[in-house]
């Protein structure tokens, strides 16, 4: 359910519209309307789907300007405007990703590409700790990392701060030589691989030198108070109950956290359980803080990962 406020010299329009035309509106834009309230406190209240309610909100929005404008809208133009609207899924997508798309540094264009995605990204700018939980390839570390960069240009923060739990995807790597930078360096390629592409080489390079943009692992987390930064949790499904807590409890004044995972990919021994399927459940309902589930139709990556994922997906509840 969601609430678009009403302007006041155009309730009257809004009224007289909404009554006449509730089926063609619920046909074609999928969605529920209805006024309540009275007085200056009068709202649409629009109820359905998630996606369809994002949709419907900027085409009442748009109708709203037009008032705005001046401009009288006839039943049969409204109608029109109704029967023109396109059921492609990308035509809806591009009608609300305006307000998600990201441009770190001005380098790169970074637009949601499914309407989890663009939630996504309006989760995180209206929160301060965000959970992101999904299959692989549906874009979670990498949008992370891409609204991190655009906080950072706008100077919203002063650093970004990476870390995810070192721990093999089911072998063991025995000793790895090197200093520790190096040692932790093959668990943390991905959040490398996302900077790089999304920065200028030498502007990456200088923000690592400097540790403007940090990477470390886990453990390294534990006394430290991270305040003015965003900090990202990749891999967060292999945290312990400890590690989770730990995190949750470092953040200090104008920080931001976003933590990401897989909770069907666990590395951790059978016998542990994940800090973020805790983390899940205990801290629901918290405000500012919020959970976005992606699943294999968010899937971004070859098309097969989807029906890859689906399979694997069968497979599993039959166990």
């Amino acid at each position: 359910m969601s609430e678009v406020d009403l302007p006041y010299r155009n309730r009257k329009l809004f009224n007289s519209i909404l009554s006449k035309h509730k089926k063609n509106i619920k046909d074609r834009l999928r969605v529920e309307i209805k006024l309540e309230g009275n007085g200056d406190k009068e709202k649409i209240i629009i109820s359905g789907n998630r996606d369809d309610i994002e949709f419907a909100k900027n085409f009442f929005l748009g109708i709203s300007e037009l008032f705005e404008e001046g401009k009288d809208l006839e039943d049969e133009e409204f109608l029109k405007l109704l029967d023109n609207l396109p059921d492609d899924e990308n035509f809806r997508l591009d009608s609300v990703s305006k307000e998600t798309l990201l441009s770190p540094f001005n380098r790169k264009k970074v637009k949601p590409k499914t309407f989890n995605q663009h939630h996504y990204i309006k989760a995180m700018k209206e929160n301060d700790i965000v959970f992101s939980i999904g299959p692989a390839g549906t874009g979670k570390t990498y949008l992370a990392m891409a609204y991190a960069l655009s906080c950072l240009g706008k100077k919203q923060v002063k650093r970004i701060i990476l870390t995810r739990p070192v721990v093999e995807a089911g072998e063991k790597l025995g000793f790895l030589p090197g200093d520790i930078p190096q040692k932790v360096n093959p668990y943390l390629r991905p959040l490398y691989d996302a900077i790089f592409d999304l920065l200028d080489p030498v502007k990456a390079k200088n923000f690592l030198e400097d540790e403007t943009i940090e990477i470390a692992p886990l453990a390294y987390m534990r006394g430290r108070t991270l305040s003015d930064a965003f900090v990202i949790l990749d891999e967060a499904q292999n945290t312990t109950h400890e590690q989770m807590k730990m995190f949750l409890t470092r953040f200090g004044i104008g920080s931001k956290a976003v933590i990401t995972g897989d909770i069907t990919q666990i590395d951790l021994p059978s016998n542990v359980r994940s800090g973020l399927v805790e983390a899940i459940k205990i801290l629901q309902g918290i405000k500012k803080i919020e959970m976005v589930y992606f699943t294999e139709k968010d899937v971004v990556r070859h098309r097969l990962v989807k029906d890859i994922i689906k399979a694997y997906e069968r497979y599993e509840s039959k166990r």
